[in-house]
């Protein structure tokens, strides 16, 4: 496994050195949508507003009629682990919620 990592972070840095042309992403075949929107506590209206997906694609998604194209499924994996960046990229003038910080309690 280290192994791979590591010629994966090679591939990676010759890329961006400017010595390998093209980079092959890697999406996942599959993506569950619905997880994802409630892992956000989002209605399916919420998700598809927020995240630019018309309502009907979102239940059709979550209701296994239909497969998001590559695409989508590239933003739904980009969605999934940093839904705050891609809101704000997507809504620079709203206010993303941050975790709150636990407090430090004197003992």
């Amino acid at each position: 496994m280290f192994d791979d990592l590591k010629n994966g972070l090679q591939e990676i840095d010759a890329f961006l050195g400017g010595e390998r042309e093209g980079y092959k992403v890697t999406l996942p075949s599959e993506v569950d949508v619905k997880s994802i929107r409630k892992g956000l506590r989002m209605t399916q209206a919420r998700f598809s507003d927020t995240f630019g997906f018309s309502l009907d694609a979102v239940k059709h998604w979550e209701g296994g009629r239909r497969t998001p194209e590559s695409s989508a499924r590239a933003f739904l994996t980009v969605i999934a682990k940093n839904p705050g960046a891609v809101i704000a990229a997507l809504h620079p003038h709203a206010r993303v919620a941050k975790k709150p910080t636990p407090r430090r309690t004197a003992t």
